[in-house]
């Protein structure tokens, strides 16, 4: 076992341009000619990919920019701050999300792949700044502020996962009371039920999980809506519904003719494989375990199969009734533990290549390109072996395209498996929601299509990731809001995150702005507005080729340590694998942000404009998104202010 960084990108070589570009940006704009220019700067600022990307919305340049000490937590009536910056950035994260410590050790974080920080060597380690944001706040017990006002709505919410959790949390602090229904023993849906503890630890998910019940939810567990409660009671008992029961079906191999003929005790989904184990019923598997599948699922599913091993001397029947619920398996024999052998087949691998790495390493062997074609089975019924054959598979517009090679079946013996090629909703008892496919069909702000007053979202609506989930139950939030207010529901932003808020800040810093009377074109002396600013953040999203990339230095990232095991040291080893930043590693970090979209007071324009025309505003009128400012009577045109602007945000639009 031995502790290791994270996966390093390799460094490119370039700044403004890549080696080897021909094609440049025409001169003429951006450069002052002739003694004049009709062009002067204007501020705009965009979302960065970051925010873009991340399917929560949480404000990641936001508290960034807290981390790394550029906005400053607000002061109180004593001049001292009324919070430590890591409250503040975690306070700005659960805006959006109210789970960071989970979600920043297991999102594959979309925000980091779509970070303009990969263009000059290597991304923001976005995901160990959340993740370090979590657990100080649980370390210090920090608490969500209940809302100050009860509107008398009440919401019941179906399911307990991400997108129900989300939803509570949301619509708890706009005043309305939400009662969660869920059919497990504890809440948390696939965070508890389809991960793995040592990926999502049960003391870190609990206390995230708790902190939204403080605010005065209240749950019925063990409960299933359709059987327990009918739906009519809980329309005469709620103004609104929330549909986040996930899915938590499995899906069968996907084997041509009648799907009996491939029907087995030892042939199960991932999905009532995960619950076993996260259940405590799943002590052991046999010893050859073959999975099916190629994303994260299917990774978790024959990694805990490495970890739990096998007993010579176990039933093999004794793991299949366990996975179905009926007996607990003995564990008095543990120390006779041995490896299993875990092979990982795949028609079209999605999971990363750090976690196929560290599946590699721990001696299980994965087989790409290859697609079931049937189950073998013995007199008794029992699986014996999955027959395989060799197939190439590429996407092609968004749609899987398979071709068979003919002539490379064979068989895989096995002892046990496992189908992890998806999941599904079970609509047993709310059947009027499906709408084909297995999903429910939702607008935009995921009311249930012909069902008003009924909302949904997760893996209902879409099988995705958990920050997805999240994401959709605070859309969600707003949408039963709205119709809880008796209002028409507002169109969704393009870029539907949460963004800077420019008007926010100046109300928080306690300076007022008059009501705007007459034309303001081209001034920069009034006092009601904010003078040639401009918000583009919910329909823009600024790429690396609008920076100065030439501006950032080569910085190696703030790596999180990784626990690497191999095939001896993973049985039995159900320890968190991932280390948190410390806090001047996530500073530090947190530095690297570029800010994309937004002023991080470089100094730059100030600096090189050959006119003084740019300046900085008073100290008492500074804040985040309002730093410097343009005489106009001076300015000249000469856009050097634009070209040294690292972050794009200054651009030559005033005239136009």
């Amino acid at each position: 076992m031995s502790a290791t960084p994270e996966t390093t990108t390799e460094k490119l070589n370039f700044r403004r341009y890549k080696e080897g570009d021909t094609t440049f940006k025409r001169w003429q704009q951006q450069i002052f000619q002739a003694g004049y220019s009709y062009k002067c700067p204007t501020y705009v600022q965009s979302t960065p990919p970051c925010q873009g990307s991340c399917p929560s919305g949480e404000d990641i340049r936001g508290y960034l920019n807290i981390v790394r000490g550029i906005e400053k937590p607000p002061v109180g009536a004593d001049g001292k701050p009324s919070m430590t910056w890591q409250e503040y950035a975690w306070r700005r994260l659960t805006e959006a999300n109210p789970l960071p410590a989970v979600m920043g050790r297991v999102c594959p974080a979309p925000c980091e792949t779509g970070c303009n920080r990969n263009q000059v060597e290597d991304h923001v380690g976005i995901n160990s700044v959340e993740h370090y944001l979590g657990d100080w706040a649980i370390q210090n017990n920090l608490k969500f502020k209940a809302p100050e006002h009860k509107t008398g709505k009440k919401v019941a919410i179906i399911g307990g996962g991400p997108a129900g959790l989300s939803a509570a949390y949301h619509l708890t602090l706009k005043g309305h009371s939400c009662t969660i229904f869920d059919e497990h023993e504890f809440l948390g849906g696939m965070m508890r039920y389809g991960i793995p503890g040592y990926r999502t630890p049960r003391d870190t998910l609990d206390a995230e999980i708790q902190r939204i019940l403080d605010l005065g939810v209240d749950v019925h567990l063990k409960t299933r809506i359709g059987t327990d409660v009918t739906l009519e009671q809980l329309r005469a008992s709620y103004d609104a519904i929330f549909l986040g029961l996930g899915a938590q079906a499995g899906r069968a191999l996907p084997l041509p003719g009648d799907p009996a003929d491939h029907a087995a005790p030892n042939v199960v989904t991932a999905t009532s494989f995960l619950k076993a184990f996260n259940d405590g019923r799943l002590k052991t598997v046999g010893h050859r375990v073959v999975v099916v599948g190629g994303g994260d699922t299917s990774m978790d599913v024959a990694t805990v199969a490495r970890r739990l091993g096998h007993i010579e001397k176990v039933n093999p029947t004794d793991f299949e009734g366990a996975i179905a619920g009926h007996m607990a398996q003995d564990v008095a024999d543990i120390s006779l533990r041995q490896g299993a052998e875990v092979t990982l087949t795949s028609v079209y691998m999605t999971a990363s290549q750090p976690e196929i790495d560290h599946a590699q390493a721990e001696g299980i062997t994965i087989m790409g390109g290859w697609m079931p074609i049937g189950v073998v089975k013995g007199a008794d019924g029992r699986a014996t072996a999955l027959r395989v054959m060799q197939c190439e598979a590429k996407m092609i517009s968004g749609r899987l395209d398979i071709k068979k090679i003919e002539g490379t079946e064979k068989e895989l013996p096995a002892d046990l498996i496992v189908s992890a090629i998806g999941q599904a909703v079970d609509f047993t008892g709310i059947e009027e929601f499906n709408a084909g496919k297995g999903m429910v069909a939702a607008d935009k702000n995921y009311q249930v299509s012909g069902k008003p007053g009924v909302f949904a979202g997760g893996d209902v609506i879409r099988p995705h990731l958990l920050t997805t989930a999240v994401g959709h139950g605070a859309i969600a939030a707003d949408g039963i809001d709205q119709f809880l207010a008796g209002q028409e529901m507002v169109r969704r932003p393009k870029i539907d995150v949460h963004a800077f808020d420019l008007m926010r800040k100046y109300v928080e810093k306690g300076i007022q702005f008059g009501e705007v009377k007459g034309a303001t074109l081209g001034t920069d002396k009034s006092k009601e507005v904010v003078h040639n600013y401009e918000n583009r953040s919910e329909r823009y999203v600024i790429p690396h080729d609008q920076l100065f990339l030439g501006h950032f230095q080569y910085t190696d990232r703030n790596k999180r340590h990784i626990t690497h095991l191999n095939k001896d040291s993973a049985l039995g080893n159900f320890d968190e694998r991932i280390d948190a930043l410390t806090e001047a590693q996530v500073v530090a970090e947190a530095k690297r942000c570029m800010s994309c979209g937004q002023c991080f007071e470089c100094d730059n324009c100030v600096v090189y404009c050959p006119q003084t025309a740019v300046y900085k505003v008073k100290k008492t009128e500074t804040m985040t998104g309002r730093y410097v400012a343009t005489d106009y009577d001076k300015c000249i045109g000469c856009h050097i202010c634009a070209d040294v602007c690292p972050t794009g945000y200054i651009q030559m639009g005033l005239g136009e």
